[in-house]
């Protein structure tokens, strides 16, 4: 009787355990779409209210920008953007604190000169009082070997020809 109810409570918490990670895996999931939507849309209003007031940017040049300056940039961070997309993206969970990889391709236009490129960002989030934050972001670029393919992509926003933001 006691192997069983042993058995019982164990399976119990394996239970609970999945369901919290299985929902939290689903926001963060939600979250960076938003973060993504949220830099292609400018949206610094809806982006402020998903980074935590301690957030740091390290960017692929490798400067350091606190909440302040990184949400004032942010206002116009798209501007010049044709297309831009995340694929790749992996998400690991360590109990309050989360890893959200993913990479971007992008064309962007600068002096009249076509850019195309990709980059990795990688999103620190930890968990407070039930709600996920940002707490860091640090973007490197990518050598065109480590490219991964289309057929990773999760969603693009594609501008060139007046198209929009597809599935």
């Amino acid at each position: 009787m006691k192997k069983i109810l042993l058995f019982v409570f164990f399976f119990s918490v394996l239970s609970i355990t999945w369901a919290q990670n299985n929902d939290d895996m689903l926001k963060l999931k939600v979250l960076n779409a938003k973060f993504i939507n949220n830099f292609v849309t400018n949206d610094t209003a809806s982006h402020s209210k998903i980074i935590h007031p301690r957030f740091v940017c390290i960017t692929s040049d490798g400067r350091y920008l606190n909440r302040r300056d990184y949400l004032a940039g942010w206002a116009h961070g798209f501007d010049g953007f044709k297309y831009w997309d995340y694929r790749d993206e992996n998400i690991q969970l360590f109990g309050n604190l989360a890893l959200v990889h993913s990479r971007n391709k992008y064309i962007l236009e600068r002096e009249g000169k076509e850019i195309t490129g990709m980059s990795m960002y990688t999103d620190v989030y930890i968990k407070e009082n039930g709600e996920w934050k940002c707490v860091q972001a640090q973007i490197t670029k990518l050598s065109p070997e480590n490219y991964p393919g289309d057929e990773t992509i999760v969603r693009k926003y594609d501008y060139r020809n007046n198209s929009k933001a597809t599935n």
